[in-house]
């Protein structure tokens, strides 16, 4: 247990140290703020400090750290190192610069915030890319409580047409939910009861660690002694963990996320807490649903067969297992809480981020319902189209399309810096490293590409070295013509 205490406090530190660090490269000031200066009582609404943490940490997290972990889980204790250090150096510095660049522009989509220091080419990909991500993330985020719904409910033993059949009803039930929330004011719904299921997602962490330390039958094991791939299919650390591990160590949808709540910010100086805060808390949370992975199931032949068993009956019958485990009846009550409303949860703000990322796209002002209705409708149907697709392959694609968002993010963040003469290279290092993760995983991949690893390990960092070549040619153009 001592290397997973050692991770979290070095986490912890991270957000006070580090985010520090942050905060003062980009330098917030007592400009007035989009919620302030627009305020039109649907999108943009002031909300205090402590709600808009939150709703941000729910908004981002949902069941996206808990599931990430559990699966990070299966290459042993070498995915702490990933969730501690890629919190601190890349996802809580890729949240905060893609909240505070949204609320220095006017609380702009990521998209048009990528095209403003990006270009107009990189702006439409960011366009296609966020509608893309976001529909699928609503999407499997209805699907997934769905079963659960009907698992819990005593259909799990019907046999698979009605199984199917009942699925399906559920999913129409929570996308009509998702209509509601996606199309009035966001201080209705979110801002009520996000805060509620927010903390419900941190009791719950918090209760799965209680019981790992309090059970004498469960260790940790330690990242020195078990460093080592120990997943039961040898899939390799390089780069599958890091795009399997996403919304708890680094995660593009979180960018998508971000503008929701820097439309809602009355200062500038909330940013750190609000953005840097929420992800160092959902990097936690990871890291407590990585070490409950590792800690509970058997390994054997040093492989962590076990939690594979457990995950081949499906990501929520698993998290449900690990809180029956550790917290007994208290658990499974918070189970399903956390297993079925948790991600519904992230699924309305993505149907409601791809709303907004559109309509900044065709300038499509908002404040009228006829006109997000316009846009809820076709969103929302699109998302059902999506849910009789084989849900394990649209999470895959997700998982790509979500790293490679975040690493366009940190590129644009980088010029940001560059623009305004400050320390690029608190960006640009994160945006190198994402840029071979995902160009790895493209070549290597077998939904994508699936070359051999002697050939998809050295042109994933070629690209990545081409990425870079390409920034500090462009800023170094820009300098010239300064």
């Amino acid at each position: 247990m001592i290397s997973f205490v050692i991770c979290l406090s070095v986490l912890i530190a991270g957000y006070f140290v580090y985010g520090r660090l942050v905060e003062d490269v980009f330098h917030p000031d007592d400009r007035e703020t989009p919620a302030v200066r627009i305020d039109d009582g649907v999108d943009y609404v002031v909300m205090p400090e402590w709600k808009l943490f939150l709703v941000q940490l729910l908004n981002i997290a949902g069941l996206g750290p808990i599931f990430g972990a559990m699966q990070g889980a299966l290459w042993g204790p070498v995915v702490f190192l990933w969730i501690t250090l890629g919190t601190i150096f890349a996802g809580g510095v890729h949240d905060y610069f893609s909240g505070m660049l949204s609320e220095r522009n006017d609380g702009y989509s990521i998209s048009e915030v990528t095209g403003i220091y990006m270009g107009g080419i990189m702006k439409n990909v960011m366009r296609v890319f966020s509608v893309v991500l976001l529909v699928m993330v609503g999407t499997v985020f209805a699907v997934g409580p769905a079963g659960l719904v009907v698992e819990l409910i005593g259909n799990s033993g019907a046999d698979e047409g009605s199984f199917l059949l009942n699925t399906r009803m559920w999913i129409i039930v929570i996308l009509a939910y998702y209509f509601i929330a996606t199309f009035v004011s966001i201080d209705k719904i979110i801002g009520k009861i996000y805060p509620i299921f927010g903390i419900c997602l941190i009791i719950m962490a918090i209760g799965v660690i209680f019981g790992i330390f309090t059970d004498p039958d469960y260790s940790i094991p330690e990242i020195w002694s078990s460093f080592r791939n120990m997943h039961p299919d040898q899939t390799p650390v390089w780069a599958f963990m890091f795009i399997t591990v996403a919304c708890g160590a680094i995660s593009g949808f979180h960018a998508t996320q971000s503008p929701l709540m820097a439309r809602c910010m009355k200062s500038e100086r909330q940013g750190r807490f609000v953005f840097y805060g929420a992800m160092t808390a959902e990097g936690v949370i990871a890291l407590i649903w990585a070490a409950a992975g590792c800690a509970i199931y058997e390994v054997s032949g040093g492989l962590s067969t076990g939690l594979a068993a457990a995950l081949s009956s499906g990501q929520s019958a698993a998290i449900y297992d690990v809180c029956s485990r550790t917290m007994g009846g208290v658990g499974v009550a918070l189970a399903m809480i956390g297993v079925i409303v948790c991600p519904i949860t992230s699924g309305d703000t993505a149907f409601r981020s791809a709303r907004l990322t559109i309509a900044d796209w065709i300038g499509l002002d908002q404040d009228d319902w006829k006109k997000r209705l316009a846009l809820c409708v076709p969103l929302l149907g699109a998302g059902l189209i999506i849910s009789f697709l084989d849900y394990s392959v649209v999470w895959r694609y997700f998982s790509w399309t979500n790293q490679t968002l975040a690493m366009i993010v940190l590129w644009t963040a980088s010029m940001y810096l560059f623009l305004e003469g400050k320390c690029f290279w608190l960006t640009a290092v994160p945006a190198f490293f994402m840029s071979a993760v995902s160009a790895t995983y493209f070549f290597s991949a077998p939904e994508c590409l699936s070359l051999p690893t002697a050939f998809a390990y050295p042109a994933g960092i070629i690209a990545a070295v081409l990425f870079l070549s390409l920034f500090l040619a462009v800023i170094r153009k820009k300098r010239i013509s300064a």
